[in-house]
């Protein structure tokens, strides 16, 4: 590299790596959320993210470059920690908001990376660039926010459970109910004179 607009081919090719990965681990995110609201947003998102691959591929255009891949590692490791979740969780809702944190931390990585093409492409004056650029990041930070907003209906909902379960009397384990029919019965003048 010897220009900041190599830099920024470089940094394109990383990002539509990152993409063309997301489409294909998407769909399996989906199929493994439980909410609705949940899998809404990240169906919302994979058809968001295909037309991203679309407006990458027309940024490379503008820099008469052909669209190609750099393995982007980063987002690899992000993607496997979100499959992983789908193998070791059980579904439900705690498993929902660990998909959203980890589709969280996937779209702070496309949210930095297109914030720093833009800002390249800025630089390098190639305002065809930032224009479509400057959409996809809008695009990112709008699916960070919904996530975000599913995530706290979903702590909303995990409260209300976690409240119906303190309202209700905790029945004593057999080992417990045994010990306390067993242990003997103080009364309040036995304990006082105990204390003497």
């Amino acid at each position: 590299m010897e220009t900041l607009q190599d830099l920024l081919v470089e940094e394109l090719k990383d990002i539509y790596s990152a993409e063309k990965q997301i489409v294909k681990a998407l769909p399996k995110l989906v199929k493994g959320a439980e909410s609705d609201a949940l899998k809404q947003a990240l169906s919302e998102h994979l058809e968001a993210t295909k037309t991203q691959v679309t407006r990458l591929e027309e940024v490379f255009e503008v820099l008469e470059k052909k669209a190609t891949a750099k393995h982007c590692k980063g987002m690899e490791g992000l993607l496997a920690e979100g499959s992983d979740l789908l193998e070791v969780e059980k579904s439900g809702l705690l498993r929902d908001l660990a998909l959203i944190g980890a589709c969280q931390r996937v779209e702070h990585y496309e949210v930095a990376a297109y914030g720093t093409a833009r800002a390249m492409a800025e630089n390098c004056g190639l305002d065809d660039a930032v224009a479509l650029l400057a959409q996809t990041l809008e695009e990112e930070v709008l699916a960070d926010t919904t996530l975000s907003a599913v995530a706290e209906d979903l702590y909303a909902t995990l409260g209300a459970q976690t409240e119906g379960e303190e309202d209700r009397p905790m029945a004593a384990s057999p080992a417990k109910a045994n010990k306390a029919a067993n242990k003997p019965k103080t009364t309040p003048a036995k304990s006082a004179a105990a204390g003497r």
